[in-house]
């Protein structure tokens, strides 16, 4: 029975038994039906093994974005630390700046009267040197805040530290010089607190013919 179900299934298209060649006779019988076995355990084996590189490599692209992502923070808090340094600085530097400027007239009105009184002979001399006093030590705090006068008479004009109340015609300076100080300016630091109130010289008309 089952002879005759082999020759039916070797039959060629017209019926006539199908001859197998000596090549195909020796590769079945050397055929082994545990090495078929082993080949499906083998590709069973690779599939597992080709899943895990799969999410190895995942794993490798996605540790190098969070480096990259925390390179980026990093950068990033340290330029936020420099510049909160920065404004700490400023603000420490000019934190006094409007207590300083408001200063400024007290000190003015100081020296008004030092000035005013000078060769008076019935001027009680203790005042003068209270006031003399009161005004050396607003000095000292204006120095220790880095509060600096700036030097205008004989300078020649600038507009970025004087303002030039009247101009007076002179043979003596060159034009454009400062001639006389009306208001002192200050600096704090490297800023400009007040700026002075100068005359600035203007060459005569005799000079100009």
């Amino acid at each position: 029975m089952s002879e005759k179900k082999i020759i039916e299934i070797q039959t060629d298209l017209d019926g006539n038994p199908k001859k197998e060649t000596d090549a195909e006779v020796a590769a079945m019988a050397m055929e082994d039906p545990q090495n078929k076995s082993e080949k499906t355990d083998q590709v069973k084996v690779d599939d597992p093994m080709k899943d895990l590189e799969a999410q190895l490599e995942a794993k490798e692209q996605e540790a190098k974005e969070n480096y990259d992502r925390l390179l980026r923070v990093s950068a990033e808090f340290e330029n936020y630390k420099k510049r909160t340094s920065r404004e700490l600085e400023e603000f420490r530097k000019y934190a006094n700046q409007s207590l300083i400027k408001e200063l400024l007239s007290v000190v003015d009105n100081l020296e008004l009267a030092m000035n005013s009184t000078n060769g008076h002979k019935t001027i009680d001399q203790g005042l003068l040197q209270g006031l003399d006093m009161t005004h050396t030590e607003i000095l000292k705090v204006f120095e220790k805040f880095n509060v600096k006068p700036i030097e205008a008479k004989g300078q020649i004009f600038d507009p970025t530290f004087h303002e030039a109340v009247m101009q007076e015609e002179t043979d003596e300076f060159d034009e454009n010089t400062v001639i006389n100080e009306l208001q002192k300016g200050y600096l704090i630091h490297d800023r400009l607190l007040r700026p002075s109130m100068v005359v600035v010289a203007r060459a005569s008309e005799k000079k100009d013919k």
